[in-house]
């Protein structure tokens, strides 16, 4: 099973670097909204999928760093692939703030408050709070991004800007989902009552997952405001978020299963376009089925596996090795 996952990774990788060569012009746009949800994906599963924490105000994170890439950019032309850190600090910082005095609620309490989350950052937007956010027109004329001189215009540019960031991030959240830090997260999601007594501090875990999560998705944001070079308070809807939490309980939690319910989620309406009038039936259909049949989601993460024998020998050669020196102690505590 690890083995045909490993081929599957090798396989997509190979797919997603030849695509865009076999697609028009508006398929690799569609491609490209896809890699903006992988990574908005990615991000909550670090919240939803590892930790096990109930957010559907992920957009809310998503807005707040592309507005800060948007005021900044226009106001004092700073380029824009320069922002990423500072919106995803940003939207960091809104999220310890927001997610601190919540963090300790559970299921579907915290469910609801995250909804208004996200509600309350799209009604400031549109009120146009400290005149900075352009109210419902939003924000017109966001710099293109440029690496080394090199100005990014066309799609398929930014289909290997934005699929290289989602690289970027499947094996930086891979290494922090194998961390110390991944596993505390874990035990949270299995059983946080268990875990708070094993010694894990489950507030703060989950203060920080949330964070982190927004961090990147407010990363996220910066290339969706260099790819619109314009935005609005209506592409961060309460909608969005359902989206992403969709494609999250889809996925099964693990990272692999992110990109391939993305591709599922977002690319299967596409494809249905044509049934303009049954495509929504169909993809419920689909989605209905999955449940049923495959609960879990598409593909789980796999359970950890330690190897016990070679613990135990482990442990019985220092036996062995400790065995002498005690002997030796003990003859010179006899004479």
């Amino acid at each position: 099973m690890i083995q045909c996952r490993r081929y599957s990774a090798f396989v997509l990788v190979a797919l997603l670097c030849v695509l865009p060569h076999m697609l028009d012009r508006y398929w690799i746009d569609v491609c490209v909204s896809i890699g903006l949800y992988a990574l908005l994906a990615l991000s909550l599963n670090v919240i939803l999928g590892q930790a096990g924490i109930f957010h559907m105000g992920h957009a809310a994170f998503y807005a707040v760093g592309a507005y800060v890439t948007a005021i900044v950019n226009t106001q004092f032309h700073i380029p824009v692939l320069w922002l990423m850190p500072l919106a995803g600090c940003a939207a960091a910082l809104f999220a310890l703030l927001v997610a601190r005095p919540i963090i300790h609620l559970r299921g579907d309490y915290l469910l609801i408050v995250t909804i208004g989350i996200v509600e309350i950052v799209r009604i400031a937007l549109i009120n146009d709070v400290g005149g900075l956010t352009g109210g419902a027109n939003g924000i017109f004329g966001i710099s293109r991004p440029e690496i080394f001189g090199f100005t990014i215009k066309k799609s398929m540019q930014f289909y290997y800007l934005v699929w290289g960031m989602v690289g970027c991030s499947v094996l930086l959240l891979g290494w922090l989902a194998r961390s110390r830090f991944g596993r505390a997260l874990s035990y949270i999601k299995e059983d946080d009552v268990a875990a708070e007594g094993c010694g894990v501090d489950v507030a703060r875990y989950k203060l920080m997952a949330f964070v982190f999560g927004a961090f990147w998705a407010g990363m996220a944001g910066t290339l969706y405001a260099a790819k619109m070079t314009i935005i609005a308070p209506e592409s961060f809807s309460f909608m969005e978020s359902v989206i992403i939490f969709a494609v999250v309980i889809l996925s099964g939690g693990s990272q692999l299963g992110v990109l391939v319910s993305t591709f599922l989620f977002i690319g299967l309406p596409e494809l249905l376009r044509e049934f303009s009038n049954a495509r929504m039936l169909l993809f419920g259909l689909a989605m209905m089925l999955m449940m049923i049949w495959r609960p879990q989601g598409l593909l789980p993460p796999l359970p950890r596996r330690y190897n016990v024998q070679a613990a135990l020998a482990a442990l019985r050669r220092r036996k062995a090795e400790a065995e002498p020196e005690h002997k030796a102690k003990a003859k010179q505590g006899e004479a």
